[in-house]
């Protein structure tokens, strides 16, 4: 049966379109960005199985190239349109987070944060630059790493704060193993950083650990 001989308020777009996007499930939702089955599966079953074949949703958007068009009904054209879907989200994140204040938006950032490297194979250590009203001049990522650590060069992040003329920053690094628990490494080089950024008189408001689904805060453990 095709998914228009459902009822209709079973079907994935008329279901979206009454009760919003929340309503729907993992399949449901990867049903409409399909658009169409495979042979002798319409959408829904077709994303069911995808599924299970990749083992979670996530899993199935993090696959590069070749693993996602090995799956049924998948192809490079798919692959394109999701990773510009992909694209698209951060960049609405970007957007929404940009000239916002960072300290009263502590829930936007976390996200914006999440998904900029929450799914990085390595250590990325980067930068929320802030204005004097502590509004968020852009994202910078600076260092990267290895699985397990990233150089980070204090004088960078200075020559990098005095030619944007910023008056606070945010430091935020993920930890690829998934656990946000900052190591000792992690407290040392946030000390140095604040006690170089000090002597310019531009604050250190936070250091954000990502994880996989939590970020840990220096600020919110007294560590700053």
């Amino acid at each position: 049966m095709s998914i228009k001989d459902w009822p209709e308020g079973e079907q994935p777009r008329e279901k979206l379109l009454s009760r919003g996007p929340g309503s729907l499930s993992d399949a449901e939702l990867l049903a409409i960005f399909l658009r169409t089955g495979a042979k002798g599966m319409d959408a829904v079953t077709l994303a069911r199985t995808l599924l299970t074949e990749f083992g979670s949703l996530r899993q199935l958007l993090q696959a590069d190239q070749q693993q996602f068009c090995q799956g049924p009904g998948l192809g490079p054209a798919k692959f394109v349109q999701l990773q510009a879907s992909l694209e698209l989200m951060r960049r609405f994140l970007d957007e929404r987070l940009v000239r916002t204040h960072a300290l009263t938006s502590p829930q936007l950032t976390r996200q914006y944060l999440q998904a900029q490297l929450r799914d990085q194979p390595r250590e990325v250590f980067a930068l929320l630059l802030l204005d004097n009203q502590h509004r968020v001049i852009k994202f910078h990522e600076l260092f990267y790493g290895t699985l397990d650590a990233a150089a980070v060069y204090p004088r960078e992040i200075v020559a990098l704060a005095l030619k944007l003329s910023v008056a606070a920053v945010i430091l935020v690094h993920n930890h690829p193993s998934g656990v946000a628990e900052p190591s000792r490494a992690d407290r040392m080089i946030t000390e140095r950083i604040q006690s170089a950024l000090g002597l310019l008189d531009i604050r250190v408001l936070d250091h954000l650990v990502v994880g996989d689904g939590e970020t840990v805060s220096f600020a919110e453990r007294g560590w700053l």
